[in-house]
């Protein structure tokens, strides 16, 4: 069968071109490339509320999810249209990249052309990149534990944001996790707003500790639902909301309600169940942009934890050692004896 003829396709003001649109993007549930091109153009408002003007890497399988993938943070400097934008991020060791910045859907299908799967957008927003306005909260189940675990967590930390007086956003992985997210004002430093998340995960621990855990090393986790605070690190990216996931079902990562969360499973959300749930009801986010939260609270919870004694956590391995740090190796490998007390 001879392969079908190149498209080219007007998307938003920019003419964005389509080749190999039968390519066999996923196997098992015959999903080509046009289906992940067409797949994102059918969720447009729901993708652009979650990437609009983010640095975003890009996971790309150029030969489907069977085939090998590369995370792309520099856009090339030649073959690209000239109407695609990118922003200046800075990388834990302060070097820099040019990285896709989305203002409108055409970037987003001329990512989906060039076999990008997966977004990964940073919680920033290219014109202030060092200042990220997303507070994400991910939950992430430990060996043991299932999405019923995930959800119920999901629940505390909606306890502590209505306690705030905040707003999460609820969305599922597309895995087994879940995240929520809460805008806020972009006014302070990667380094803040992760310590705003240490703090209010240790508020969300402390009231279910025997469910929910922050320890860093896996081997003290248990069977618990992790919040992963270091998704707040720089250069720490999650999937966002109507992405695509690399795995045999095409699973989405959905954004839902509340009232629903406690009802769905991940696999309800696929490449095929999505664009009629978005047509029906909209995008349960819509209304995401519409306050940007003050952290100043959870860094008062932060200080308040430093004087009881719980200073920071540990940083991802491709960091910098950081101020304050505890010892980045895991308790049971630690000999004591070789570690100064730094607190």
């Amino acid at each position: 069968m001879p392969k079908a003829a190149a498209e080219e396709i007007e998307i938003a003001g920019h003419t964005v071109r389509l080749t190999s649109p039968d390519k066999m993007v996923f196997p098992g549930p015959g999903y080509t490339k046009r289906d992940v091109f067409d797949y994102y153009r059918s969720v447009s408002d729901g993708i652009m509320r979650a990437l609009g003007h983010r640095p975003t890497t890009l996971q790309r399988f150029p030969d489907g999810i069977d085939g090998e993938t590369f995370f792309q943070k520099r856009i090339p400097t030649r073959g690209v249209p000239d109407w695609i934008q990118t922003a200046t991020i800075k990388f834990p060791s302060m070097r820099t990249a040019q990285e896709l910045c989305p203002a409108d859907l055409a970037h987003v299908a001329w990512a989906a052309q060039m076999g990008t799967i997966v977004f990964h957008p940073w919680p920033v927003r290219g014109d202030a990149p060092d200042h990220p306005d997303e507070l994400r909260i991910d939950l992430d189940p430990q060996p043991g534990t299932h999405f019923g675990d995930v959800v119920s967590t999901a629940q505390v930390v909606r306890e502590v944001l209505a306690d705030l007086g905040w707003t999460g956003y609820p969305k599922t992985s597309g895995g087994r996790g879940a995240h929520v997210y809460i805008r806020i004002a972009p006014q302070w430093s990667f380094i803040e707003v992760r310590r705003a998340a240490i703090a209010l995960a240790r508020e969300v621990e402390r009231r279910r500790p025997d469910h929910i855990t922050t320890a860093w090393w896996k081997e003290e986790r248990g069977e618990k639902v992790f919040l992963d605070y270091n998704q707040m690190a720089r250069d720490r990216t999650i999937a966002c909301a109507y992405s695509l996931r690399a795995n045999p079902r095409a699973t989405v990562s959905a954004p839902v309600t509340w009232n629903e969360l406690p009802d769905v499973e991940p696999d309800d959300f696929d490449l095929r169940t999505m664009p009629p749930r978005f047509a029906k009801i909209g995008d349960p986010h819509a209304t995401i942009d519409d306050v940007a939260h003050d952290i100043t609270p959870l860094l008062e919870w932060s200080e308040r934890d430093e004087k009881a004694g719980l200073g920071d956590l540990p940083y991802p391995p491709d960091h910098p050692k950081m101020p304050g740090e505890p010892p980045r190796v895991q308790p049971s490998k630690m000999n004591h004896a070789n570690w100064e007390d730094k607190s």
